[in-house]
């Protein structure tokens, strides 16, 4: 039995989402709301299943074992591992490697930078408004997706590819999709991007990721 403690705009949620949802696993929604309450992710009772105080959580039970995993790309190579079907890394450590550093390419070097917590702290405790807000949010994701849409281009020769690597679906897909959602909410332009946005339109049309999107969620706002 999995549980997935999660807010509807986590864009870290929306990835585990993703892949229970492709790899067809059924799971509960603990929803853990990052603002109301002064935040439930900082409850006492939140604390003691991630000492992070971040989303998502998952909670594994069995009849032999029962814990909790937490960061959501430890998360889904867990998930990956457990559940072979659909594969979401390639079969060669090469192409595996390459996979992942996609995958780190948004999850170690934009999504920290503009996570809530970050843009908190940004207007709560250095005084910087909403037109800065934007400003650094739109700073950090240029800095990642110019280089990101050309080592699309070195990794796919094929110039109208639909995946980030290798024309199959891929724990990089996963890990881009949702910051390219959060970056349209913040009204980023992707015009520069053509590649980023044909994957980001393509994966949304499929199933899995449309029923994982913020909108569809269960403590949606």
């Amino acid at each position: 039995m999995y549980k997935l403690y999660s807010y509807f705009r986590s864009s870290a949620a929306f990835r585990v989402r993703i892949v229970l949802n492709l790899k067809g696993i059924t799971y509960e929604t603990i929803p853990i709301h990052l603002v109301n309450d002064g935040g439930q992710q900082f409850s006492a009772h939140y604390q003691n299943i991630n000492p992070q105080q971040l989303v998502p959580t998952l909670e594994v039970e069995s009849n032999t074992d029962s814990f909790y995993l937490n960061q959501s790309c430890a998360i889904n190579e867990y998930l990956e591992e457990q559940f072979s079907t659909p594969a979401l890394l390639p079969s060669t450590p090469k192409k595996r490697a390459q996979v992942r550093a996609l995958v780190q390419m948004i999850a170690c070097d934009v999504h920290p930078l503009n996570n809530l917590r970050v843009l908190r702290y940004l207007q709560g405790t250095l005084n910087v408004d909403d037109t800065e807000k934007f400003s650094w949010y739109h700073h950090w994701i240029e800095r990642t997706f110019t280089p990101l849409e050309h080592q699309l281009a070195l990794l796919n020769k094929a110039p109208r590819t639909n995946f980030a690597y290798d024309q199959t679906l891929s724990l990089a897909d996963v890990t881009l999709t949702p910051q390219v959602y959060n970056a349209l909410r913040f009204k980023f332009d992707l015009s520069p991007f053509p590649r980023i946005s044909r994957i980001y339109q393509h994966c949304m049309s499929l199933e899995a990721f449309e029923n994982a999107a913020p909108e569809n969620q269960v403590d949606a706002e």
